[in-house]
């Protein structure tokens, strides 16, 4: 499952752009997959990986997507598209994933024999996630939020407990993981193009998806055109966004 890249990082991250038009020209189904692959590999918070990846390859599919992205040209052009879904709404089964996980490297032993970082590891995903995740119509969130905020005026303390709260923080994830497929892709010469104007709902249908499951971006990929990088890389100053404290 390891891309053997042509680029290193520093290059792949120069190298990458959004690009516009694709190529007609097709892209290898098992590299993009590597791909993927790499991107399940970025970083999670409290590695609960409420992520999915849908490769298409599809022309049928394809075709709804495009229609779903407004026909821009992107999707038009793309050889094959990765839609980086977020789901919230997987908690308990990664929770649980990690639970097991865990055990399986502590060994076969009683929990009475667990040492303090081990019990301490399990009980943040049997006690603390859940206390952070589990909600009821966002009531509980709220209350847990403000109880947070009156907690934290005496000491530090977790302050985004609320449903809108826990959206961000999967979709954050899904974004590092997106970010890990889109470099990996350019150092080994593909291209892509992150696209956020999609109508949701059309994107679920095409894909199958559960209501409970959340786009974070679909990624047009191919190869790009002449024309497909549409100007100059433009960044503002990095003296307006870099402060050394």
């Amino acid at each position: 499952m390891v891309v053997t890249n042509e680029k290193t990082v520093s290059e792949a991250i120069n190298y990458r752009r959004s690009v516009r038009v694709f190529k007609e020209e097709s892209i290898d189904d098992e590299k993009v997959k590597n791909c993927i692959h790499l991107a399940t590999l970025a970083a999670t918070s409290s590695n609960m990986q409420l992520w999915e990846f849908y490769h298409v390859v599809s022309p049928d599919v394809l075709q709804k997507l495009t229609k779903a992205s407004f026909n821009q040209n992107a999707a038009k052009t793309a050889q094959q598209m990765v839609v980086v879904v977020a789901r919230k709404d997987l908690w308990k089964k990664r929770a649980q994933a990690n639970i097991d996980f865990l055990k399986s490297q502590y060994g076969d032993k009683p929990a009475s024999e667990y040492s303090k970082r081990e019990k301490f590891a399990l009980n943040y995903y049997q006690k603390i996630v859940p206390s952070i995740y589990f909600d009821f119509w966002g009531i509980l969130g709220m209350i847990k939020f403000m109880a947070f905020q009156l907690i934290g005026m005496f000491r530090p303390i977790y302050r985004q407990a609320r449903q809108s709260d826990i959206r961000i923080v999967a979709h954050k994830s899904a974004g590092l993981a997106a970010q890990n497929f889109m470099i990996s892709m350019a150092a080994i010469n593909y291209d892509t193009c992150p696209m956020e104007g999609f109508d949701s709902l059309l994107v679920k249908k095409a894909l199958d998806l559960p209501s409970s499951s959340e786009i974070n971006m679909i990624i047009a990929c191919g190869r790009r055109d002449d024309n497909g990088i549409y100007g100059e890389r433009f960044r503002v100053p990095f003296e307006e966004v870099y402060f050394k404290k």
